[in-house]
């Protein structure tokens, strides 16, 4: 009974890494109507155009503005206006004659703002495909009354695994936004973007002959049911100059590409004049950046600065390739100014991309960590494990008295989750579960475990050295030859969270990343972790619910896979250890706590100029 207990073990670490199965298993759920969604059909006419018949970004934008806030306000119930856009990556352009459909619903409110998601899609009526355009996050307030006072938004209840997972994650892209004008400030400061010369390249095109300047005056039709000016309206406007910017540049018809994340000032009205500047920031092999400046005025009134944009242009040749683009001389002083932080900004726009936008299975496990990408790590690193979380179809694989584990196979991917109550308060088990340095007093799995650096209050690098895989065992990285196996070790990124709303858990996530200061060495195999953490739920009685996961890589899953077999039981006994030390701690002191701790050091002080400056 053994011998086929560990072949069918051995069957399911071969499925998991063989990739043997093609198709997910994933419960269907129910087809419900969102309350707050919003959908939007426009077929593209001409009026619509630009000279190659397609559909104007500008348009596209105003119509995605129309649909988020009319689903802000189906909320709401309530007048709300924009108050910030998220990143928008233009996958695909649209042709005159295809229909543009636009789905927008509230992903989760907060006080007196809301995330809206905005998908939008492209139907060709004669062949009857259907493609991704872009998708876009947008964050709308509620209007005061006429009285003066704010309006407090009810909450909203996710049903679907869809929604829970846009909701949860909703308050990472939020946290992503209130420093996101700090991100390229610090990355100038701290030196770790190499100053570029502009003028080492002949034959450059001065920057003052893209500047642009335009007038609109803000008439009925440009305002919404507020009198207040379209945000749509506004961007389209900004497209528009940003687009002859560019042209003057290239002497071709650009596209554009991305429109980085910005936020409005201030609102418009009817009767105001906005003005409109642009010019080329800085152009690059194949892409240039477009700063855009919008203020608005009223008759001999001060100007009102409303929005900036910097939007990323590309010029493509027959074949749809893009083309190589003429160097730009910036102007003095200014000029050199955004020059330097078009570079920056070109940086944080990769990292965002290549980190955020991608699936979790399509990011590498382990991403080089600098400063320059902690943010977008660090959201990355907390949505993942929120979204596994938010998965439905679990499947329990053993139980032990109360704790119970569960397992989650996706084709290739295998994920375990473990979970008991314990009575502890979930705030004290989120804060003695935080620091890993105590971990190995409880969890075999973990050897030793030092803090290498902290990056600030929630987030931390971190050493851990675990056990080798006895030889022969299921799944063993080790080589069987080796009379005792070569440790392990991982450089993992823990990013801890407090909840941010009722009902939310609190969040301990960990992700491999690699450090130039630690690379591997020959005395241990480097581990790998994609994702793996703990969210701890509040319950009642002032006992807590404890959830462990994990998505098993070739390194962890050896020490997980007899267990899921049924083959031992040490998830319970760990689980117990865990409990039993969150038990005895949860009457002592921080003060307390710290000093069984050791004082566990910050590791080396100078990781983050090390890091710094290393020229990226």
């Amino acid at each position: 009974m053994t011998e086929r207990k560990m072949q069918e073990a051995l069957a399911m670490t071969s499925r998991v890494f063989g990739d043997l199965e093609d198709e997910e298993e994933e419960e269907e759920e129910e087809e419900r109507i969102n309350p707050t969604e919003v959908k939007m059909s426009q077929i593209v006419m001409p009026c619509h155009s630009n000279h190659r018949q397609e559909l104007s970004a500008g348009q596209l934008l105003k119509w995605m503005d129309s649909t988020a806030c009319l689903s802000a306000e189906r909320h709401a119930g309530s007048p709300c206006v924009t108050a910030s856009i998220d990143d928008i990556y233009f996958e695909h352009t649209i042709s005159v004659g295809q229909v543009v459909n636009i789905r927008a619903k509230v992903n989760r409110a907060f006080n007196t703002s809301m995330e809206v998601g905005v998908q939008v899609s492209c139907e060709d009526l004669f062949t009857d495909r259907h493609w991704r355009v872009c998708q876009a996050y947008a964050t709308f307030v509620t209007q005061r009354t006429s009285t003066g006072q704010k309006v407090t938004l009810k909450p909203i209840v996710p049903h679907s695994q869809k929604e829970q997972v846009e909701y949860s994650v909703a308050a990472e892209r939020r946290r992503v936004r209130m420093v996101h004008d700090d991100i390229i400030k610090d990355l100038l400061s701290s030196g770790s973007i190499q100053q570029a010369d502009s003028s080492v390249v002949s034959n450059k095109v001065a920057a003052e002959k893209t500047k642009v300047e335009s007038v609109e005056l803000v008439l009925p039709p440009h305002a919404n049911h507020q009198v207040n000016t379209f945000g749509g309206q506004i961007m389209a406007w900004m497209v528009n100059v940003a687009t002859i910017a560019a042209s003057r540049l290239c002497q071709a018809h650009p596209t554009l590409r991305t429109i980085d994340m910005f936020t409005f000032r201030g609102p418009s009205q009817v009767g105001d004049r906005l003005l409109m500047r642009a010019i080329v920031n800085n152009a690059f092999k194949n892409s240039m950046e477009v700063g855009v400046r919008a203020e608005a005025y009223h008759e001999e009134g001060p100007n009102r600065h409303i929005n900036s944009a910097f939007m990323t242009f590309e010029v493509l040749d027959d074949h749809g390739k893009p083309c190589t683009l003429p160097r730009i001389r910036p102007e003095p002083l200014e000029g050199e100014r955004r020059f330097q932080e078009a570079i920056a900004r070109k940086k944080i726009r990769l990292d965002r991309k290549y980190i955020i936008s991608r699936k979790q299975a399509e990011v590498p496990l382990s991403v080089p960590w600098n400063p320059s990408n902690q943010v977008y790590l660090s959201y990355n690193n907390v949505s993942a494990l929120k979204m596994l979380s938010a998965r439905n179809n679990w499947r329990l694989s053993s139980e032990k008295d109360t704790v119970r584990l569960y397992t989650l196979e996706q084709k290739s991917m295998l994920s375990f989750r473990v979970e008991a109550e314990v009575d502890v308060p979930a705030d004290r088990a989120f804060y003695l579960l935080a620091e890993l340095s105590d971990r190995p007093s409880w969890d075999s799995h973990y050897k030793k475990c030092e803090r290498i650096h902290r990056v600030d209050d929630d987030d931390f690098l971190y050493r851990v050295v675990t056990p080798s895989v006895p030889p022969g065992a299921v799944g063993s990285p080790t080589s069987a030859n080796s009379p005792g196996g070569i440790l392990q070790d991982f450089i993992l990124l823990a990013s801890r969270r407090k909840p941010c709303g009722s009902g939310d858990p609190y969040v301990i996530a960990l992700r491999s990343v690699t450090l130039p200061t630690h690379p591997p060495t020959e005395r241990f195999n480097r581990g790998e972790v994609l994702c793996a953490g703990f969210t701890i739920l509040e319950t009642k009685q002032n006992k807590s619910l404890i959830s462990y996961y994990n998505q098993a890589s070739p390194e962890v899953l050896p020490y997980i896979s007899t267990d899921i077999a049924g083959l031992s039981s040490s998830f319970y006994h760990t689980f117990c250890s865990c409990s039993q030390y969150l038990t005895r701690r949860r009457l002592q002191s921080d003060s307390e706590v710290q000093d069984d701790r050791h004082q566990a050091s910050d590791g080396p002080t100078g990781l983050s100029e090390t890091l710094n400056s290393t020229q990226l």
